[in-house]
């Protein structure tokens, strides 16, 4: 294994962690060539495969499985090691790890701007992903931080809100309701809906709030992506349910709007999360800081300007 490259063992690891090369390629930002490339190279090194397709199903082979219990542990190591330098250099460098969900995308980056102007040696690794990928990398103590909307169900992890995430009613900006007050959740139940993905936080929020009134929703398209909701709406293929934050910076020149729904806003909160006995890096617990006493005020001061 002295020939084995660290990068050759990340790449391995988001290969093994995703059961899957082209979703360890979107997130290392490779093309899947140069991934397969990299795990071909480590199979020789190590001189057994590492994995083992069946069907269209990729599985760790028995190496596999142990060198990535080693990947784990070794990155682990890593991690605090970081943690101890960048302790020892104070806040004038090191890295901040984030893990956040794609909701939050609109939130983050707004709050890391003036925080990086005041710690200009501190780079950002941000990573934006789904719930459960989140509840993953917490288990396995990833990241620094993490930024949810949805509470894991069994986690002992330390949970802090800071910002509201209202859910509302996004429509064609010259849809029928668009200027009609207090529409009943029944009448815009006979709306055909666009959605994420079953499994989504926003979608359960959603379902759940329809199946306390008895009512049924019609979901007539299923996107795993609030840009391409935010389009479909625009197009005319029905209403969603989307977290305002995905309005922000839009201005007055959105083709969208927000309908006046009886039960709406859902009211949700974001939270920073970390695991519970973790200690915090200097830089991590300044950010953590940092977002709980300002973190409101500077999203909130761009974030809907000119909106609707």
């Amino acid at each position: 294994m002295q020939n084995a490259t660290l990068h050759q063992l990340k790449v391995f690891e988001a290969v093994a962690r995703h059961s899957s090369f082209t979703r360890a390629a979107e997130e290392l930002f490779l093309t899947q060539p140069t991934v397969s490339m990299q795990v071909k190279q480590l199979s020789k090194t190590v001189g057994m495969p590492l994995f083992e397709q069946i069907g269209k199903r990729l599985y760790l082979t028995p190496a596999g499985k142990e060198l990535y219990s080693t990947c784990q542990e070794v990155f682990d190591r890593l991690s605090q090691f970081e943690i101890a330098i960048a302790d020892l250099k104070g806040l004038k460098q090191g890295t901040l790890r984030i893990a956040v969900v794609t909701t939050a995308k609109y939130v983050i980056p707004r709050i890391l701007g003036p925080f990086c102007q005041r710690y200009p040696g501190i780079d950002i690794s941000l990573t934006v992903t789904n719930h459960q990928y989140i509840f993953d990398s917490l288990s396995v103590n990833r990241d620094d931080l993490y930024i949810i909307s949805q509470l894991p169900d069994d986690s002992e992890a330390q949970t802090h809100p800071f910002m509201e995430n209202p859910l509302v009613v996004l429509a064609p900006g010259n849809h029928p309701l668009a200027h009609e007050k207090d529409i009943p959740l029944e009448r815009l139940a006979e709306e055909p809906f666009i959605m994420r993905e079953p499994g989504s936080g926003t979608r359960k929020a959603v379902q759940k709030l329809f199946d306390d009134h008895g009512i049924s929703m019609r979901v007539k398209l299923d996107l795993g992506s609030n840009e391409a909701i935010k389009q479909a709406i625009a197009g005319g293929l029905g209403v969603s349910v989307l977290s305002k934050h995905t309005l922000a910076l839009e201005g007055l020149n959105s083709q969208l709007a927000i309908l006046d729904v009886e039960g709406f806003p859902i009211h949700r909160q974001w939270y920073v999360v970390y695991p519970s006995g973790k200690q915090l890096s200097a830089i991590a617990q300044a950010f953590f800081d940092y977002l709980l006493n300002e973190g409101k005020q500077v999203a909130e001061r761009t974030a809907f300007q000119g909106l609707l």
